[in-house]
């Protein structure tokens, strides 16, 4: 998709970014296929907030798309019939009928036309939006959706533009280069999908006013060196300063600087590549 921008008429629209959705499918989402969403501001039952510094509140009502992650229905071709805007995620998704009449979403990969053929397997063509186990995949191929145990879904690359790519094989695990910068092993019987995923100009748009972002649920943050200091570590004084101590949250802890991975971490162990371009 391209972006589009806009003759400065406002303040707001002098910096307006957007991307251009008149390549999507203009229809309603399949109505089988999604379920009411509620959201809660981060409160609970009493109304009060229980999530520190919480940033969401309000926005349009939504209905959650049941994207299918597993993609399990092997050996079964399936016909792309639309790619739809999905206000729950970065990158679009894409309503596939398979030949058996069942309808799915699945997320839709960059490049993908309604009428294209996809289809998954534990062995099938490496084409675009095609799911297959990750030991089958030839290496240098781009990938999302990747599961990190086999049959639990897809859980890395899955954001706008993002994709991993296979690096090689160690045995019965696949080296993966995540979009994170890091290298991990994942079994091969894992499943990924081929491609990297729509909606790449992501990245680049500006949403022009505080008014569009609070129209997506987000409201205002405040930083702790605004606060009082009753209310945050940083807080106080008579003047925005450093706050006379290395940077905290609102519980004390670092947050400059410091790792908060365990060292112990049972995984560690499939790590190859740390994000920094370190070892372990």
């Amino acid at each position: 998709m391209a972006l589009k921008k806009f003759k400065p008429t406002t303040p707001s629209r002098r910096q307006l970014v957007q991307v251009d959705y008149s390549g999507l499918t203009a229809k309603k989402p399949e109505k089988s296929l999604t379920v009411g969403k509620k959201s809660t501001g981060g409160r609970n039952n009493r109304g009060r907030i229980t999530t520190l510094n919480t940033k969401r509140g309000g926005g349009h009502k939504r209905r959650y798309r049941l994207v299918d992650f597993k993609r399990v229905t092997d050996n079964m071709k399936a016909t792309v019939k639309t790619i739809e805007y999905d206000p729950n995620r970065t990158c679009f998704i894409s309503l596939v009928c398979y030949d058996n009449g069942d309808k799915s979403y699945i997320l839709a990969p960059h490049g993908i036309k309604v009428g294209d053929v996809v289809q998954s397997g534990v062995r099938v063509d490496p084409n675009l939006g095609n799911c297959m186990e990750l030991g089958n995949i030839p290496q240098g191929l781009t990938v999302h959706n990747v599961e990190l145990n086999p049959g639990q879904g897809g859980k890395f690359a899955r954001s706008a533009g993002s994709g991993a790519t296979i690096q090689g094989r160690d045995g019965i695990y696949v080296i993966i280069g995540l979009p994170s910068g890091e290298f991990r092993r994942f079994h091969h019987r894992c499943r990924a999908t081929i491609g990297q995923l729509s909606n790449i100009d992501q990245m680049n748009i500006n949403l022009g006013k505080a008014g569009r972002m609070r129209w997506l649920g987000r409201r205002p943050s405040v930083s702790g060196n605004s606060k009082n200091p009753v209310d945050h570590p940083m807080g106080g004084g008579n003047d925005h300063h450093g706050g006379g101590r290395q940077p905290v949250d609102a519980k004390g802890r670092i947050t400059k600087g410091r790792r908060t991975r365990r060292k112990k971490n049972p995984t560690n162990s499939m790590i190859v590549r740390s994000r920094r371009g370190k070892g372990k």
